[in-house]
């Protein structure tokens, strides 16, 4: 099997079928390798990397912005632009500090010492803390046999095949503090904005002679992924729309976003930067009007739902972050992890639960029978599928 394409349709369904399979295989030419021209002097890398690189032409050089996951990647990219890419490399600015936007910064660089832009956020924030070797059971799907993998959701894959070592990454030489910051590389002249949303740095470059806006990881062709299973706190959705708030006074004509092909179009930019908007807004507002009326989270998820425009929205479907997953992280962010029921303040320990389970269920060989026959039924016992599951979802 290619990885990042649809699934033959000869090999059988997995038992586990899950909503919006279909969907997310066809969310796959998202992610076909081309060299996209955006405007003049403006070009796209999509699909040879976990994220896509930018290349501005200016008139003594190159602009780079983000560098591919890694060096092997980022040296693919640079022959896939040819006579595009124009030494020296002036400049590389990086969106944020997330590892598939930065390992291939070496490469880039060459001998041509370029300074390196970023927000002075990225310098001064740690590694993400995580969870250790239970890391949200596989996020992005690495683990996966190849039968079963279609994606990673907003990126062809995410570590199975390509390294995410940082080997090729250059730590920032010119850094801004505050709002934002205007500069001119190689005739270029361009505005760093910083726009915290998907992490705390994230920084939107806007050209606006050009009327490009290259806004980082806070747009995707998917719901946001505000409550990262994989182990990090919740990503402040307040700020988040205070960020697309800021995109949308720009009135851009084309959009250059981190994972998946461009949007292209002033009214297609500002439907997808107002759906994006939109669909953070109404779950936060829902799920905080849910918590002041005493909902417990597991109420919550179901009852908070995307209005019908927004649920149909190509921009907001769930192939990376979830309306329910968002649920959960807003309410534990807001009133912490308590629920109200006082059965969960200490809770018997997992195994001890699950034998006073078995032995109300009848003994170890009825939970076992009835076992085999939700699998047989197809149903997974436990668990429910979410409304258009994400590749990420083993």
């Amino acid at each position: 099997m290619v990885i990042g394409t649809p699934r033959d349709q000869s090999v059988p369904a997995h038992a586990d079928e899950f909503v919006g399979r279909e969907q997310l295989r066809a969310s796959s030419a998202e992610f076909r390798k081309e060299v996209i021209h955006i405007t003049g002097g403006v070009f796209a890398a999509v699909g040879y990397s976990a994220s896509n690189v930018i290349l501005i032409r200016g008139d003594t050089g190159s602009i780079i912005v983000d560098t591919s996951a890694n060096a092997v990647d980022a040296r693919a990219i640079m022959d896939a632009f040819g006579d595009r890419f124009l030494r020296p490399v002036r400049a590389i600015i990086y969106t944020h500090n997330h590892p598939d936007h930065t390992g291939g910064a070496t490469v880039f660089s060459g001998n041509d010492d370029p300074e390196i832009y970023s927000h002075q956020t990225l310098v001064e924030s740690g590694l993400e803390f995580g969870r250790g070797q239970r890391d949200g059971g596989d996020a992005f799907g690495t683990k996966l046999p190849d039968e079963l993998f279609i994606n990673a959701g907003t990126q062809l894959e995410y570590g199975r095949m390509t390294p995410h070592t940082r080997e090729g990454y250059l730590p920032p030489t010119r850094t801004f503090a505050g709002d934002s910051q205007t500069t001119e590389v190689a005739g270029v002249r361009m505005q760093l904005i910083h726009t915290p949303g998907e992490s705390p740095e994230n920084t939107a470059i806007w050209l606006a002679e050009k009327g490009v806006l290259i806004p980082g990881d806070d747009f995707l062709k998917s719901y946001p992924n505000l409550s990262p299973i994989r182990g990090l706190k919740l990503r402040p959705p307040e700020k988040w729309i205070a960020s697309l708030e800021k995109m949308l006074t720009l009135d851009a004509t084309y959009m250059v976003q981190g994972h998946m092909r461009p949007i292209l179009g002033k009214d297609e930019v500002r439907k997808a930067l107002t759906d994006y908007r939109d669909g953070i807004k109404t779950v936060l507002d829902q799920t905080l009007a849910g918590i002041k009326y005493g909902k417990t989270p597991d109420e919550l998820v179901q009852e908070v739902k995307l209005p019908a425009g927004l649920a149909n929205s190509p921009y907001l479907q769930e192939y990376y972050g979830s309306v329910a997953w968002a649920v959960r992280g807003i309410y534990a962010d807001y009133v912490g992890w308590f629920d109200g029921n006082a059965t969960n303040l200490f809770p018997l320990p997992p195994t001890e639960r699950a034998r006073k389970m078995v032995n109300l269920a009848g003994g170890l060989a009825k939970t076992l029978d009835r076992a085999k026959e939700a699998i047989e039924e197809g149903v997974s016992m436990g668990r429910r599928t979410c409304r258009s599951c994400s590749g990420s979802r083993p």
